[in-house]
């Protein structure tokens, strides 16, 4: 009879727990990760990242990739998290995503659900943004990248839910060192001492990862957080390539899909960005590049005839650089993976999902903060956007033009006469962004549209007890440790329930940098891009305040206004594909260059087509080319592709008028290449003279690859 009652009261617990709170129970969320070819044009438009007007692109060494996570609670609540290997987020591209979302989905996905947030990457296709700033040194908008953003991002929550099963969420973090510094230490310094005493490092160099595994406990993805600028491969890259972060990605995928190629596979790896507004990979610190002596601390210039102040990675050159961040990024997530390891600290996500999303007016924000040194509440009021003359001096990672230095806060003349040529700022611009001299009075241009953002996106979503704080734009170190301890103190205070807070970066909408105020008055170029002046931070301070406790009353709040629509406004000076050509006897795909008869490891293969233009076909979820490895008389396997670290494709425009053009692929042989016989084939697309765009193909004398 007791056995009976017992059976029937644990019964009714468990009814009673499904029906309250059944994620209490250790029920499951319904989970899903995907991931899509997003690569922009690879040849003839201008990086995004540097603004350097020289940095255009002539090839491709590792494709772009979009990477999801969507997760849905008992209560048929979702979220979705895009990390695209992109320098950051735009909100048309966004927008645009949502819509197409919404005409498959209905009203399940909404911009108050769905994160996307750029890896930071400097070596991608730009003109994408929709803000004149921020596309004029890419030439304009660009809707060849902009398509391939929106779709790319667009497939991979689709593929992540059309994947969807039932599953778990655990969080673990691991400390990663000789990953990266901080750029501007003087500025971190400018911070008060107690503060900085409570951190062991000038910058955050803790992984914090979410593991997603199905019912069966079989690992289906991955997602770190970082904070690490992607600009391991410097400003005099031509390759489209998603840098530190995005090979990172790819080498922990590799680990989990064997023997398939890069961007294939079930299991999904990202890399996303946190609060790297300060944190360089190029970990040897600045150098005066002909002297090879320290930089100046404060203005980061050389004394004449000692070069640039330029920072250097670990490795040889920037490509080794790459490799070797990248490799310590996935050695410690993959650390983390491993059950087995002795540094793991992993424990279940378990609670309720929910979200929220404002648009908050930047220059037109009003509000309050509590003073602590005089114990008053002091009015704080945002500028309209600004950016100072040390952002013409560029950073350390890629400097600048002209003779414009970090740290400047006094103007100069002849720079004042440019810059009120194009628009001058008014006296309240001036006093509202002081220290800061104005080199650009972003927020009152407006010809031929908006110069950069001045309505911005807040958002936060919530998995349990984990919130994820989606920022526009670059926050600092300590930026960014302040916003996370101040979400966290505000949850516990509003729920009474301890919260942990990851800093999604560059996501939605990008606004440039966030320092602190203390960081502000320093002036170097993190402070200089800091857009709304110096109570940028204070104000997202007090924003997500309000959301954190909004969102954990269950609160729905003003949307806020609504960015403008200004795509029918985009305004391009780049042309498309007009035809291509090729020399009268030889077609397109035809070998200019063959390759030797045998190679040896370590040796790299250089092949030559006479190839179409790449913007023809961006080749999304295929290749420009593979190499193939001969299994038997009949049938080769490719063996790399494109998207393959051990390869890079280089286009070269042989000649303007007939349209003719090459393109040289190269294949470095890898310790862990089979030996036997090889062979590379080409894909291409020519545009025709008369209309119409036609593939072709080609394939190389095939070549013996031996072990020594």
């Amino acid at each position: 009879m007791n056995y009976h009652r017992h059976i029937i009261y644990l019964r009714a617990l468990v009814v009673l727990c499904l029906s309250v709170a059944p994620w209490r129970c250790g029920s499951a969320y319904q989970i899903g990760v995907g991931r899509a070819d997003c690569t922009g044009p690879p040849v003839e438009i201008h990086f995004m990242g540097y603004a350097n007007i020289k940095q255009v692109g002539r090839g491709l060494h590792l494709r772009q990739f979009a990477r999801a996570f969507v997760v849905e609670d008992e209560n048929h609540t979702r979220i979705a998290f895009v990390s695209v290997d992109v320098g950051m987020m735009g909100y048309g591209v966004k927008r645009d995503v949502v819509k197409r979302l919404q005409a498959r989905y209905g009203n399940i996905y909404t911009a108050d659900n769905v994160v996307i947030s750029g890896t930071h990457t400097h070596g991608g296709p730009g003109g994408f943004l929709m803000h004149l700033l921020y596309d004029i040194s890419i030439l304009g908008f660009v809707p060849q990248t902009f398509e391939a953003l929106v779709q790319g991002c667009y497939l991979s929550i689709k593929r992540a839910t059309d994947n969807m099963v039932e599953g778990k969420i655990f969080l673990s973090r691991a400390t990663i060192l000789n990953v990266n510094i901080n750029r501007s230490p003087t500025s971190y310094l400018r911070n008060p001492e107690e503060e900085r005493a409570q951190f062991e490092h000038d910058v955050d160099k803790e992984l914090t990862q979410l593991r997603f595994v199905d019912a069966d406990s079989n690992l289906i993805g991955a997602f770190n957080w970082y904070a690490v600028h992607a600009t391991s491969m410097n400003n005099t890259n031509k390759l489209v390539t998603s840098d530190n972060m995005g090979y990172a990605a790819l080498l922990l995928e590799k680990e989990y899909n064997t023997n398939k190629v890069p961007g294939k596979g079930k299991f999904i790896a990202a890399f996303c960005s946190s609060n790297l507004g300060d944190a360089s990979p190029n970990i040897m610190g600045p150098r005066c590049s002909l002297s090879g002596n320290d930089c100046d601390l404060l203005t980061s210039k050389c004394p004449a005839k000692e070069g640039e102040c330029f920072a250097s990675g670990p490795g040889r050159d920037m490509f080794e650089s790459t490799e070797i961040i990248a490799t310590r990024l996935a050695e410690g997530a993959l650390r983390l993976l491993n059950e087995n390891s002795q540094e793991t600290t992993s424990r279940e996500i378990i609670g309720e999902l929910s979200f929220i999303h404002q648009f908050i007016d930047m220059p037109n924000y009003n509000g309050t903060t509590y003073n602590p040194l005089q114990r008053k509440l002091d009015r704080i009021r945002g500028c309209q956007p600004a950016m100072g003359y040390s952002f013409a001096a560029g950073t350390t990672d890629g400097p600048g033009s002209f003779s414009f230095e970090q740290g400047t806060v006094s103007d100069n003349a002849m720079w004042n006469a440019v810059r009120d040529f194009i628009v001058a700022p008014t006296q309240e611009d001036i006093s509202c962004h002081a220290p800061k001299p104005i080199l650009l009075a972003t927020g009152r241009a407006t010809f031929p549209y908006e110069w950069q953002p001045k309505i911005v996106s807040a958002q936060l979503l919530k998995i349990g007890d984990l919130i994820f704080a989606a920022v526009p734009g670059e926050f600092t170190t300590m930026a960014g440790r302040r916003l996370r301890n101040k979400i966290s103190a505000v949850a516990v205070a509003t729920g009474g329930k301890d919260t942990e807070v990851i800093i999604a970066g560059l996501s939605n909408i990008y606004s440039s940098y966030i320092t602190t105020p203390e960081e502000y008055q320093a002036q170097r170029y993190e402070a200089a891009s800091t857009i709304f002046g110096p109570n940028t931070h204070t104000i997202y301070m007090d924003v997500f305040e309000q959301l954190t406790k909004s969102m954990i009353r269950g609160e729905r709040l003003f949307p806020g206004p609504s960015p403008p629509y200004m795509n029918d406004r985009m305004l391009s000076m780049n042309t498309g594909v007009i035809f291509d050509g090729h020399p009268i006897g030889k077609d397109f795909g035809h070998v200019k260059l063959q390759p030797r008869k045998a190679y040896q490891i370590n040796e790299t293969v250089k092949v030559t087509f006479i190839a179409g233009n790449p913007r023809n076909n961006l080749f999304h979820e295929k290749t420009y080319f593979a190499v193939e490895r001969k299994i038997n008389e009949e049938r080769w396997k490719v063996a790399y592709t494109d998207a393959s670290w051990e390869t890079k494709f280089i286009w070269e425009r042989v000649h303007l008028i007939l349209g003719f053009s090459d393109i040289h692929i190269h294949w470095t042989i890898g310790p862990n290449t089979l030996p036997g016989e090889y062979r590379i084939r080409h894909f291409g697309n020519y545009k025709y003279i008369l209309g119409g765009i036609f593939p072709y193909e080609g394939i190389s004398n095939s070549f013996i690859v031996t072990e020594d």
